[in-house]
């Protein structure tokens, strides 16, 4: 019989609910559109801008002064690219500084706690470490070329799971054929890790019915997590043929509830070989939008599919495994680096290359 202690270890939460990593914090389309976003993220009240110039800024949302709230739904603003405390006016630059204030000059040590961010793809990411750590690894900024490219599609949801559960994913290629009604799966390469970088590659076929029609997709897809907020797949249909870029968000919000984000990218395409409900015969923008809105959407009904078990599950310090359940142990052995109260000695030993 289970003793009391270890039933308490299994039901808890794989280790700290907030992993250090570069986590998503808004498209930056809402953040223009908004001018200012409040969230909360990671335990932590912040809020988010950008200036005239499109620098983005995010920080802790109580002003340094007396401690008011800055957000939008306590009265503040962003005026000329400054953000202006709404309890005594207070007015602060993208770079945290206080550069005005209504009767008398900026204090020269009144300065908001900054968060470092990357924007990538229209998307806006900051760091976040349990021990005040800077970055100790970084995002792949995406250098390619974004013409030919649709603009990237958000869907959202909240969640009460922790983001190593979503990110084990990428290595549990037996529930793509279990729960999502995928076959033929199998991994081309093998899953390796490389610091704070694991890299997992599979195949798979799948079925999709549109008016009626049962159409039959080929699909190569290469995952790439950084950390456990950042996920992004390259993905190749191969009987159309399709390109397309799929990200997989995970944001803890405040211990019990935890964002997801899905944003997808589609490669626009010259000529299709499939003409699937009419794609042939729009033209190639058109037919690129209307591509992406449907492998969104098709990801999202996957993401709902995997919702009740995320939503339920109790961490299991000793699965016990298959022959068919992938590298899972490998994976828990590369998440457990970003965890706030590990060594930093943990992250060396994971800097050289891992196959296995």
């Amino acid at each position: 019989m289970a003793s009391a202690d270890s039933i308490a270890h299994d039901d808890r939460l794989p280790t700290s609910p907030f992993p250090d990593g570069w986590y998503f914090v808004a498209g930056r389309d809402a953040l223009r559109k908004q001018t200012l976003i409040e969230k909360t993220w990671l335990g932590q009240d912040i809020v988010a801008w950008c200036d005239d110039e499109g620098s983005v800024c995010v920080a802790d949302a109580y002003c340094p002064h007396l401690g008011s709230h800055l957000g939008p739904t306590t009265g503040g603003v962003v005026r000329d690219g400054c953000l202006v405390c709404p309890f005594h006016g207070f007015e602060y630059d993208v770079s945290g500084q206080c550069v005005a204030t209504p009767s008398a000059p900026a204090p020269k040590n009144a300065r908001l706690k900054l968060f470092e961010t990357e924007v990538m793809n229209g998307m806006v990411f900051a760091w976040w470490s349990g021990n005040g750590q800077p970055p100790y690894f970084t995002l792949p900024l995406d250098t390619r070329d974004e013409d030919g490219w649709t603009a990237v599609g958000l869907r959202d949801f909240r969640l009460t799971t922790h983001p190593e559960y979503t990110t084990e994913n990428a290595v549990d290629i037996a529930h793509l054929s279990f729960i999502h009604g995928y076959f033929d799966v199998h991994q081309t390469e093998p899953v390796t890790v490389d610091g704070a970088h694991l890299t997992s590659a599979f195949e798979f076929k799948r079925e999709r019915s549109f008016l009626g029609r049962k159409f039959r997709f080929e699909v190569s897809a290469v995952t790439h997590l950084y950390g456990m907020g950042f996920s992004f797949v390259d993905i190749t249909e191969h009987t159309i043929p399709l390109r397309s870029r799929f990200w997989v968000l995970t944001t803890p919000l405040d211990g019990t509830y935890m964002e997801l984000v899905l944003a997808n990218q589609m490669q626009e395409v010259h000529r299709v070989s499939r003409l699937i409900v009419g794609l042939g015969f729009l033209p190639k923008r058109l037919r690129a939008r209307l591509s992406n809105h449907m492998m969104l959407e098709g990801q999202v009904k996957d993401v709902r599919q995997d919702l009740p078990v995320w939503n339920r599950k109790v961490f299991r310090s000793r699965p016990v495994l298959s022959n068919a359940d992938g590298k899972i142990m490998l994976f828990r052995r590369y998440c457990s680096q970003f965890y706030p109260e590990n060594e930093i000695s943990t992250r060396r030993t994971l800097k050289t290359v891992a196959r296995l």
